[in-house]
């Protein structure tokens, strides 16, 4: 079982920017970082596998980063250039098993979730 609680969601205007952290009690093959606007489905934002490798959603490519501090077992997800279409309840998650690069962003290949941080973008 992995543990997770994410941090550092909030209200904030457009063009700015947020960074979200995710503790995990451990980590996995892979973990990412998805979000569901209200209405709508859960899509995936960006993903890191073990060896770092990052992969993210053409919607934020350029604008968000994902990255993992191991010695503190701390996902994390820097939003920059924030839009008020990035508004939603973000999640980290963690795949128990290692995911091919066409799954590393669809919600149903992953395991284990946290329960969600909301970020708010005022235009």
């Amino acid at each position: 079982q992995v543990h997770m609680v994410e941090s550092g969601g909030g209200s904030v205007q457009a063009g700015g920017s947020l960074r979200l952290s995710c503790a995990t009690s451990t980590y996995t093959y892979n973990m990412a970082w998805f979000r569901q606007a209200p209405g709508k489905e859960r899509e995936g934002v960006a993903a890191i596998t073990g060896g770092g490798t990052t992969y993210y959603a053409d919607s934020v490519k350029g604008r968000f980063t994902i990255s993992q501090d191991n010695s503190k077992n701390t996902l994390y997800l820097q939003m920059d250039s924030l839009k008020p279409e990035d508004t939603a309840m973000y999640y980290c998650a963690a795949a128990a098993r290692l995911l091919w690069v066409g799954s590393i962003l669809r919600p149903q290949d992953y395991d284990y979730w946290g329960q969600g941080t909301p970020v708010t973008v005022s235009s």
